[in-house]
């Protein structure tokens, strides 16, 4: 008898990700999405197998509406969390813009 295996798994968080990994779903989908084949994705993510890569291309197809409305929740968390970073900019990042401008005075670049 064939073993059952889940390609899909979701974290503590509610991110869907391939297989128990730390590749989310929305990497996989994204790519297959941009005509890669799966040998490709494989390619970009050596932590999976090509088993593991048809299997969460296999479950998309198989549960599009449900994917697509994950892919709709992370897009609105992804906002959320570049509002959040936008107005709290971190000392280092200043440090870069007040050098950048420093630099850019002294010679003159723009």
């Amino acid at each position: 008898m064939a073993e059952n295996k889940s390609y899909v798994t979701t974290d503590e968080h509610g991110v869907m990700r391939v297989a128990n990994t730390r590749v989310m779903l929305d990497s996989i989908v994204a790519a297959f999405e941009q005509g890669h084949s799966p040998e490709t994705i494989r390619n970009q993510y050596p932590s999976l197998t090509l088993e593991q890569v048809y299997g969460a291309i296999t479950y998309y197809l198989a549960n599009r509406d449900e994917v697509l409305d994950y892919l709709k929740r992370q897009d609105a968390v992804w906002a959320e969390w570049e509002g959040w970073s936008r107005s709290r900019p971190s000392p280092l990042l200043e440090r870069l813009r007040a050098r950048r401008e420093t630099l850019s005075r002294t010679y003159d670049i723009r």
